[in-house]
């Protein structure tokens, strides 16, 4: 006959190997009340013995609190996301808490259902990177159910929450300048945002403000300089490497090719990059690059590619103390914070061919 399952150690078990009573073990693993050094250290030093561990449920049905805050993102396979989560979890750690991490894919349905697994599991608190801003009643009613909320990269004007962003009009202003000051006029701007029909008219077609904020300072900049009808210059659905590559080889291939490529994430500028060599042109002889986020394969290519370094690990970082914040009590009226980032020049970006 099968032997049941061994019975996990529990509080009366710690307890009673300790030699206090079930309430006083109690405080001590759960970390509440107040207790003498003399009977934290037996306490601890009996559960460590017993390999005693807690019962998450239990506790957070004593405490009201999990000690998990939940995080959902678009990408975690773009190092952009990876870097950000980094500094999520490094303050979440310090702070004690728990970080559990749902990927999106940029898809709002199931930015959707990954917040109701996490309010399902009674997270603390929740950080954001909405994948669309004009559909954020998931995110209304999250912050309306008393959980507090923060937005990561992507602030949303319909949500009076904690919000922490990058100056991307300001970064793509510049990157613009530098490149007209340099004889482009035929410059393109890709990214991974789409519309139905896979075709840009106007920068209240992208939904993700980032992005939305970039190329409005592209185009402002551009209009400032009397170029006419650039929106034909900005390529939307490079949401895979091989949409990427198609879309890049087009262009390059068109005979009003650009002359320069502004990438508006790492993951998108690799792809130009490599297309570029497949078709046989020289960077940046032929074609400048540009590209948001600094990635590291960024800095070794050859030649190594300008960047638009964002303070990614910042974002995260800040998003998290802010929702740490909160959660004990700090802050009355939503803060929006706004982090610089840095054109770092390397040799990816020379004249215009003539």
């Amino acid at each position: 006959m099968d032997q049941p399952p061994p019975r996990s150690p529990s509080v009366a078990d710690v307890a009673l190997k300790a030699g206090v009573s079930k309430a006083t073990a109690a405080r001590v693993l759960g970390g509440y009340g107040t207790v003498s050094d003399r009977v934290r250290d037996a306490v601890t030093a009996a559960a460590r013995a017993l390999d005693y561990r807690p019962n998450e449920l239990a506790r957070s049905m004593t405490t009201g609190r999990s000690g998990t805050i939940g995080v959902v993102v678009g990408d975690i396979e773009n190092p952009f996301f990876s870097l950000a989560v980094r500094g999520i979890t490094d303050v979440a750690r310090q702070a004690g808490f728990t970080v559990i991490l749902i990927n999106s894919g940029e898809d709002v349905a199931s930015e959707k259902a990954a917040v109701r697994t996490l309010l399902a599991k009674r997270v603390d608190g929740l950080i954001v990177s909405p994948s669309k801003e004009s559909d954020v009643e998931h995110l209304q009613e999250a912050a309306r159910s008393g959980r507090p909320l923060a937005l990561l990269d992507r602030g949303s004007e319909a949500l009076d929450v904690d919000t922490v962003i990058a100056d991307d009009r300001y970064a793509a202003e510049g990157v613009t300048r530098r490149l007209l000051s340099l004889g482009h006029r035929r410059i393109a701007y890709l990214t991974a945002c789409d519309t139905p029909d896979h075709l840009f008219r106007t920068p209240a077609d992208i939904n993700t403000g980032s992005v939305r904020r970039r190329i409005e300072g592209f185009l402002g900049v551009c209009r400032q300089e009397g170029l006419k009808d650039m929106e034909r210059w900005v390529h939307v659905g490079a949401v895979t490497p091989d949409d990427t590559r198609r879309i890049v080889t087009a262009m390059l291939q068109a005979g009003e090719r650009p002359t320069a490529i502004i990438a508006s994430d790492s993951v998108i500028g690799l792809e130009v990059f490599k297309a570029s060599r497949t078709i046989g042109l020289a960077i940046p002889s032929d074609l400048s690059l540009v590209s948001f986020h600094d990635a590291d394969w960024t800095s070794v290519t050859s030649p190594p590619v300008t960047v638009v370094r964002q303070p990614v690990y910042q974002l995260g970082e800040t998003a998290a103390r802010l929702l740490v914040e909160r959660l004990n009590g700090e802050g009355a009226k939503s803060r929006r914070v706004i982090l610089q980032t840095e054109v770092v020049e390397r040799a990816s970006v020379a004249e215009a061919p003539a």
